[in-house]
Order: structure tokens, then sequence, then C-alpha cells
């Protein structure tokens, strides 16, 4: 399906972040620390008018998770609500300067193996600022169309030998992305469709357990 980036698509978004009701924390959450990523909406890299997200490659510099494809985000600050951190790692990553009257809806939190509980807030980037990666985090971002991830055979899922919750895989950018970026994406894909998709049960390989 092809979803144009202009403000009818902007609406439907609103609409379906709206009637998504997140699921309530759960015990063995606690102690987790808090994070949050951004769902950056853009316009595609071609300006075809198509819309799309922000995925980033992590860069190698990093203390955790190197070179990893990941969503714009990172621990919140002391005090610091998801949405101001979503909008502070954008600004951080992505030199994009984003306000609260952009962000269109907030999904359900993900607890990682590695101690974070992360939520995911939906924003949308209609300025014409370019995208300016901040080379001490990104070695590189992309604007993954949409339609990519909507395609019959993007999205699988798999088992390993260490855990008995399966594994979400999302095909994109020629390589396969997993969870956590992977399992928050579905579940923003799900929620555009109108589906109430949990995704908190769904496992990240174990290069991602650290």
């Amino acid at each position: 399906m092809l979803y144009r980036f202009d403000e009818t698509f902007r609406s439907l978004v609103v609409r379906r972040c709206a009637a998504f009701t997140r699921a309530p924390a759960i015990d063995n959450t606690r102690g987790l620390k808090p994070a949050a990523v951004a769902v950056t909406l853009v316009e595609s890299e071609n300006r075809s008018g198509e819309a799309a997200f922000v995925l980033t490659r992590r860069s190698r510099n990093l203390r955790s998770h190197r070179g990893q494809y990941a969503l714009p985000g990172g621990r919140c600050e002391e005090g610091e609500t998801a949405v101001a951190a979503g909008l502070r790692e954008v600004q951080e990553e992505l030199g994009l300067c984003l306000s609260a009257d952009d962000m269109l809806g907030i999904l359900d939190d993900y607890p990682t193996r590695c101690g974070y509980l992360i939520t995911p807030v939906v924003f949308w980037a209609a300025q014409t600022q370019r995208l300016v990666p901040n080379p001490q985090e990104v070695v590189s971002l992309y604007r993954i169309p949409l339609a990519e991830i909507a395609r019959a055979d993007a999205i699988d899922f798999t088992i390993i030998p260490e855990s008995d919750r399966r594994i979400i895989r999302i095909r994109m950018n020629g390589s396969l992305v997993h969870a956590p970026t992977a399992a928050m994406i579905y579940q923003f894909h799900e929620v555009l469709a109108g589906r109430n998709t949990r995704v908190a049960d769904l496992e990240q390989p174990v290069f991602a357990w650290r």
C-alpha cells in the first residue's frame, strides 16, 4: 500500500494512534531503565511524496549495540518524559528540530533484554530541514518507505534455541532488522492498519541481549 506524505495521511495516523489503547505496565518491567525512541515520519528519499520513517545505523564507536539498525532514541534523563526524550534524541541524532505539537501518538512500552523499557513515540516531521546525522552516534540514516514494510514478504517470525518466544524480523534497506526496532515498527504498521497488536512478547536475537 502506498501512503502519501500529506495532511490526509497525517490525520489518519492521528486517528489510528488515538484509537490505540496502550498496554498497561506489567510487574516484570519494574526496575528497567526508561528510554524512548522516535518513529519519525518524513517524506521518502526521492521526494516522490511517499511517506517514510527514519532508520539509523548506530556508530561503531558507541558502547552498546554498535553498528545495529535502530530508531533514533536513547535513555530518558532524570524527570524527562518519553516525548521530551524523543524530541531531544531526534535533534541530537538527526539534527531535526521538532516540537510537542509534532507528536502524533505513543505506542506500547517494549522491555529489552539489556535492561531498558523503551517507549516509542510517533512524530511528524513536515519541516524541510535536512536530516544531518550526528557522526558520534549515527554512521548512516535512511528514509524507509512505509510501503516497504507493508509488502507480504517483509515481516516474518522465527525461533531460536535460547528462547521459547518468537523472533520478529523485518526486511528493509536490503537487510533483516530485528527487535527491539523491528517489534516497534511492526506495532506501528499494525496500528496504522487499525489493529491493536501487542509486541512485548516478541524476542530479540541473542546479539541484542547485551
